[in-house]
């Protein structure tokens, strides 16, 4: 199985993640002659601030608030159809949002774990699930051409017990009126 669990759901340094993902996104591009262009960089960055997906309309507010120029959600859609077939982001559909691919030009079929507390979301892939799929399909004759899996539930930083309140306690009373 490969995941990206352990980072999904920690706090750690996103800077490493942002530039291994836009290093990647560079050999991928150079390896298929496509163009990386400045905004379809930018978009992908933003989008790997975090492990949390995101819709395009929060992509388009993140860039507006750091560029001088404003960016409409048709640029921002563009620039995830682009990365999306090339495998650097994925749309997790159940939130019509966007996350980044820990490992893109491999192949490999996808569940997600979306944390339903926090909002981080991990990449997982497993050969017995694609199995258990694949098999399904060919019983039903029905050809399998994409698969995505996505699982809620709480991540290990949000399942602390949740706190219960004390019972409230019956006032004490004072001597004079126990009698």
């Amino acid at each position: 199985m490969i995941t990206n669990s352990r980072l999904a759901y920690q706090s750690h340094d996103h800077q490493r993640c942002i530039n291994a993902a836009v290093s990647q996104a560079e050999v991928l591009c150079k390896s298929r002659n496509a163009r990386l262009t400045p905004i379809r960089r930018d978009v992908l960055k933003v989008i790997w601030q975090s492990h949390q997906p995101l819709g395009a309309y929060a992509i388009a507010e993140k860039l507006n608030e750091s560029t001088e120029r404003r960016i409409l959600a048709p640029t921002v859609y563009r620039a995830i159809e682009f990365l999306t077939e090339l495998g650097l982001i994925h749309r997790i559909a159940s939130l019509n949002a966007y996350m980044g691919c820990p490992f893109p030009g491999s192949e490999h079929s996808d569940f997600f774990m979306i944390c339903r507390k926090c909002g981080g979301a991990a990449e997982c892939s497993a050969e017995g699930i694609n199995s258990v799929i694949a098999d399904i399909a060919r019983r039903a004759n029905f050809q399998l051409e994409s698969q995505s899996l996505e699982i809620s539930g709480l991540c290990s930083q949000c399942q602390e017990p949740e706190r219960q309140e004390p019972e409230p306690q019956e006032p004490e009373r004072q001597e004079s009126e126990r009698q």
